[in-house]
């Protein structure tokens, strides 16, 4: 069976800093017509950074969107053409202040693929060395160092409830 969407005009409603929205007409599978709003994210990485076996990093900060504190795995946004293998190196330095010496790829997910084509790339690093944080501008976030067994209780509690951060774990958990 065809499940393949063609896209028949596309226009650009917002074009900003983070994102891009647009509205779609597309032709369906069967023939029909639709439309889809979509966002396009140039994506990110996440960070499941260990201190040592037991005890991760987490990061504390305001998420504006949902006017919440929350905690979640350090991460960032890639700047357009960024190689994401650089990209959480520089974001882990900038809000943890912690550099590693080895890393894995636990490969992506996509965040919301029903509008939009974001895609975050999870990493595991260890051998962890202090170098100092620094954040980026207008970015107030406090890192902290949890065991690995406290933050599954958070996650069960509904505690953190941050997608990227519970789908990272659960990857390294599986591999």
């Amino acid at each position: 069976m065809n499940f393949e969407e063609k896209q028949l005009t596309s226009e650009v409603k917002y074009d900003g800093k983070i994102m891009t929205v647009l509205s779609d007409k597309v032709e369906l599978a069967d023939g029909g017509k639709s439309f889809r709003e979509v966002v396009r994210h140039s994506g990110g990485v996440v960070i499941l950074a260990f201190k040592d076996e037991e005890t991760i990093l987490l990061v504390k900060q305001f998420r504006y969107p949902i006017a919440q504190v929350v905690y979640e795995l350090p991460a960032g946004k890639l700047e357009v053409g960024e190689n994401p293998d650089e990209a959480c190196k520089r974001e882990l330095e900038e809000e943890t202040g912690f550099r590693a010496k080895n890393w894995k790829s636990l490969g992506y997910i996509n965040t919301s693929p029903g509008f939009c084509d974001e895609k975050l790339y999870l990493y595991e690093a260890c051998e962890l060395e202090f170098v100092g944080e620094h954040p980026d501008e207008g970015e107030i976030i406090k890192s902290f160092e949890y065991k690995l067994n406290d933050v599954k209780k958070m996650i069960l509690s509904g505690e953190i409830n941050d997608a990227k951060t519970i789908c990272a774990i659960m990857r390294a958990e599986l591999k």
